[in-house]
């Protein structure tokens, strides 16, 4: 049945307020408007940014459809879309790739302006949502809105990938592996023999761990507070695993007792300014590299020891991986077919869509590195 052009009624989750349980609903989807592509998603991760947007960390308007790492097939697009057809198999992407502004114009920059996460609206570029449920309107989360069974997005949101690519994991392709295994293979460019430390096991930290692998590192830190991590970390190149609660020390310190003087590179991937001054810390302090890649709370502030940043260590920040999103992680998704990436020991469970409260439990008590919902 052709549904272009019609408004689809489907099932998605609905966070109606900022710590309540997600609600499955009867959703009505509208059609793509004007450079907006229709997606009927195969596959959605469950990231950690979700959770903090469950939780009210991140500044976001309710009811809202939660999830950003998606993997689907265009159903159908609006007036003037020319990148993408009916038919495509294709990622959605938080961060877009406009190629007009002047992030996406810079060769280093990929914070694109047209970007709806810092600070979010919740709303399609046009400022009017696709989606409504019992007659209220519900917003989007970052454009992207995954926990669906249709989404609409931005065509400058959406990454066109190989017809090859199997559909029920490459949705971590469209965050999970760039942000990790990018920060580390593209926008830091760990180096053979190098030390390394990663704060936060997770999904985005796990990823990390295979970039560094991958780039030669000779010793790789793990610290996380939930130890069942331990295992599976290890299992993905991790040499040394430390829960900062079972130390007499403050966590940098035993970092730096460890390697003698300090990591080359610090990756934090918890979103907290705790770790991320912990993380700098852990560094070299005359030529290691602390990289933040986890989205901290709204109106967070870090604080450093002023006088020691003259010293020559480096904090930056990386998002998705410093890729310019549109033309970059196809290419991502090619190498993962071609096995020059696996993303396989990453995804650790799968679940039908209709089980996503075991699938946020199975998240909440740390049992997954990631979680994929299948549609």
């Amino acid at each position: 049945m052709d549904t272009s052009g019609k408004t689809i009624t489907c099932q998605a989750a609905i966070a109606w307020a900022a710590n309540s349980p997600l609600s499955l609903e009867e959703v009505h989807v509208d059609p793509p408007k004007a450079g907006e592509v229709r997606i009927k998603l195969t596959s959605s991760g469950i990231c950690g940014t979700d959770n903090h947007v469950l939780k009210g960390e991140v500044e976001v308007k309710f009811p809202l459809i939660p999830g950003h790492e998606g993997a689907g097939i265009v159903e159908s697009v609006g007036e003037g879309v020319s990148t993408v057809k009916p038919g495509d198999k294709v990622l959605t992407i938080v961060i877009p790739q406009c190629r007009e502004c002047s992030s996406c114009l810079h060769p280093r920059g990929n914070f694109c302006k047209k970007q709806d996460v810092l600070p979010t609206s919740g709303l399609m570029m046009d400022g009017t949502s696709r989606f409504t449920c019992k007659g209220k309107r519900i917003y989007h989360s970052f454009r992207t809105s995954t926990f669906t069974e249709y989404t609409v997005v931005p065509e400058i949101g959406v990454a066109k990938i190989d017809d090859e690519a199997p559909m029920d994991k490459v949705c971590v392709m469209s965050c999970e592996v760039p942000t990790g295994y990018g920060a580390a293979v593209h926008s830091t460019k760990v180096t053979p023999g190098s030390t390394c430390v990663i704060y936060g096991l997770g999904g985005i930290g796990s990823a990390v761990v295979i970039g560094c692998k991958a780039s030669g590192a000779s010793r790789i830190i793990g610290v996380d507070i939930n130890e069942e991590k331990f295992p599976r970390a290890k299992a993905l190149g991790v040499t040394d695993c430390i829960n900062p609660r079972k130390l007499k020390m403050p966590v940098q310190d035993a970092v730096v007792e460890m390697t003698g003087f300090g990591v080359d590179f610090a990756f934090e991937a918890v979103g907290r300014p705790e770790t991320m001054v912990a993380a700098w810390n852990s560094c070299h302090v005359s030529y290691g590299v602390c990289v933040i890649i986890g989205l901290a709370p709204t109106n967070s502030y870090l604080s450093l020891e002023a006088p020691e940043i003259i010293t020559g260590r480096i904090m930056k920040g990386a998002c998705l991986g410093d890729y310019k999103t549109r033309d970059d992680i196809p290419q991502l998704v090619t190498d993962y077919l071609k096995n020059k990436i696996n993303i396989d020991p990453l995804i650790t469970h799968q679940l039908p869509f209709n089980q996503i409260h075991k699938a946020m439990d199975l998240y909440n008590a740390g049992k997954v590195i990631r979680c994929v919902l299948l549609f």
